[in-house]
Order: structure tokens, then C-alpha cells, then sequence
């Protein structure tokens, strides 16, 4: 990355440069805060800000947080209020949330809506039809009477639910066993909130939210797969959640959840090939290529790293270019540096300790 001067940081956040997240933080001498290079708070004069490496570097020179962009938060990280309903919806998909039920929490309604507008795409009505039918779908393909499913999860009548069922899916509930549906869900991490896709074959995709061109790898993916996307639970979440927090928390080097990859055998021979990268280590396309021995395949390589869908568990932030520069990575090079700098950190925390 080029260096970093007080203009290059001046002018990202003025136009709320989102490759910069991580990277610095924004102090406003004015107010007395410190904002993210995406806040879209009113920007200062230039001469009125400093810039720190961290949050606690802005803290300690006398900054409080914004309450705008939340600089404490994980990037996109989902609110607390957000993740309980979530969570109500996994243990009973029956479960329906009404506006005068979210006020009797002391929720604002129109906050809630915002929240999945914009996360999810479509309305909170919306998201808890889907995450009926998708629960309604499981329990049919194993076998339960299609009338009980429909009463089970939540539908008055077995007309309405075979409407819903066949919007979604394109087929009656009769119809669908020979159907697929791929389970989506959202997983916090301290470097930003990640959407993760699951099959009961393992984990088929893992993005950071804020990926560019996320909508058009998800549609990629359903088309590939011959299978709706749609948000559910997925017992691969449990453990992809887990080891991701050991990841991140530096007691796991590598991970153990089943993974599906669907793609030409050319792309599996490279994204296997990733996998062999030893934590902490980094190699070049040019390395890469020769260990599928094919060392003239560099860019077809690099291509193959590009349409990888599984972001971290299958490591391509561990492949550089061959001047050592931090070349593309689909979740921004500021991530691609952290990554990188988390595992050499554990590494030499832990030769110290051996």
C-alpha cells in the first residue's frame, strides 16, 4: 500500500474510502472524537484532525468515540438487539414478530426494518417468511406430512403456506424434494461481520459483508448449485463460528468444517493448493503455479484465487505478489495486512513461549 500521508488520509475520508478501514482512525480536535474513514459524519477542515494507528492510540491522546460510525464496534457488526431476535427465530421458526412485540421490548420498529433492509435486502416481514419456509423445506425433505410442517411452522392454512412454499421455490412443497436450499447466516469477527453459506456438506461461502460484487457471487453461487439461498440455521454455522473465534483469538492454525467448492478442477486443484500454505507463511502466485506444477498457469492462477468464495479458511490472503507486495484481496487489502499480521504475531508469540 502506498505510504500513508496526513493528505492521502484527509482525502479518504472525505469521500469515506472503505479500503482504508483499519488502517487509521480519525481524530477531530474540534470535538474531541474519533471517527472511522467511513464515518459520514460532517467532515472538518483538514487542520483539524490528527490521525492515529488505533483506538486505543486515539484514546489515550484524549478521544471519545463517535456514536455516528461506532470506531469501538466491528465493522458492520450486527446489534445486540438484532442478534437476539435472530436467535428467538433459530429456536422456534414459528415465531413471529409483530411491530406491538418489538415495541414491548423497547424497539423502535422502523430501526428494525432499517436494519434488515439494508443488511439483508428485503423487509423484516420478509426475512422471517423466509426463515419459515427455508424450516419448512428441511422438514419436509426428511421426510415429515407436508400439512403438520405447515401448521408447525407458523402458517394458518395449508393454501397459504403452499403459496408461499411455491414462490420461493418455484414448486409445490410435493414437488420439492429433488430441490436444494443453500442456508445463509451473518458471523461477527473482529475484522467485520461475514456472511457465511452452508449445504449439509459443509460451508460453500464465506465473505465479509462488505465485499464488492457480494450480490453477483451469491446469485453465481445459487446458479451453480441449482439451489435457492436463504436465510436458516445450518449446523456447520456452530462449528465455522467456533473455530472462527479461535482463529481470530490465535489457539487455531488451521480449520476442521467441511467445505464444498463447487467449480471446474482446475479452480479445486488451486483453491487445495491454498490450503497447503502453512499458517503465517505467504507465497507467490509464481510459487503457487509451480507447486500445481503448471508454472506457466500465473495468471490463470491468480484468476482462480480471485473466484474463491471461502474467504480465510481457504487462505488466498496468504498469497502475495512476487515483489512481496500486497496484491488484490476481495475483502481489501487492509484486511489481507491484519490477517497476515495476526498469524506472524502468534507465530512469534508462541516461539517465545517454546
Amino acid at each position: 500500500m502506498q505510504e500513508l500521508t496526513h493528505e492521502i488520509m484527509y482525502k479518504a475520508i472525505v469521500e469515506k474510502d472503505s479500503s482504508f478501514e483499519g488502517i487509521f482512525i480519525t481524530g477531530v480536535k474540534t470535538t474531541g472524537i474519533f471517527c472511522r474513514p467511513t464515518c459520514t459524519a460532517r467532515k472538518p477542515k483538514i487542520e483539524n484532525v490528527e490521525f492515529f494507528k488505533t483506538t486505543k492510540e486515539a484514546i489515550l491522546h484524549g478521544y471519545r468515540p463517535c456514536k455516528i460510525c461506532n470506531p469501538l464496534h466491528f465493522l458492520n457488526e450486527t446489534p445486540a438487539y438484532i442478534t437476539s431476535i435472530l436467535k428467538e427465530l433459530g429456536e422456534d421458526p414459528s415465531k413471529k414478530f409483530k411491530d406491538y412485540d418489538l415495541v414491548k421490548r423497547g424497539l423502535e420498529p422502523t430501526r428494525v426494518r432499517r436494519w434488515f433492509q439494508k443488511n439483508h435486502g428485503i423487509t423484516f416481514q420478509s426475512y422471517q417468511r423466509m426463515f419459515r419456509i427455508n424450516s419448512a423445506f428441511k422438514k419436509i425433505q426428511s421426510g415429515e406430512a407436508i400439512t403438520s410442517t405447515a401448521f408447525d411452522t407458523g402458517y394458518e392454512s395449508l393454501s397459504g403456506f403452499n403459496d408461499s412454499f411455491k414462490t420461493v421455490f418455484g414448486v409445490s412443497p410435493r414437488n420439492s424434494r429433488s430441490q436444494q436450499v443453500i442456508d445463509l447466516t451473518r458471523i461477527e469477527t473482529p475484522l467485520g461481520t461475514m456472511l457465511a453459506c452452508a449445504t449439509d456438506q459443509g460451508i460453500c461461502l464465506l465473505e465479509f459483508t462488505d465485499r464488492k460484487m457480494l450480490e453477483t457471487e451469491l446469485k453465481s453461487l445459487a446458479r451453480v448449485m441449482n439451489a435457492n439461498i436463504i436465510q436458516g440455521y445450518n449446523p456447520n454455522f456452530e462449528k465455522l463460528e467456533k473455530e472462527l473465534h479461535e482463529y481470530f483469538s490465535g489457539s487455531r492454525r488451521s480449520f476442521s468444517v467441511p467445505l464444498l467448492t463447487p467449480g471446474t478442477d482446475f479452480q479445486n486443484l488451486v483453491w487445495k493448493e491454498l490450503q497447503n500454505i502453512s499458517y503465517g507463511t505467504v507465497k507467490s502466485y509464481k510459487q503457487q503455479a509451480i507447486a500445481i506444477q503448471m508454472p506457466e498457469a500465473v495468471r490463470a492462477v491468480a484468476n482462480a484465487n480471485g473466484m474463491n468464495r471461502i474467504s480465510i479458511l481457504i487462505p488466498c490472503h496468504r498469497v502475495i505478489g512476487s515483489d512481496g507486495a500486497l496484491t488484490g484481496y476481495g475483502g481489501g487489502i487492509w484486511r489481507k495486512k491484519k490477517l497476515l499480521e495476526l498469524e506472524k504475531l502468534n507465530l512469534e508469540e508462541n516461539h517465545k513461549l517454546n
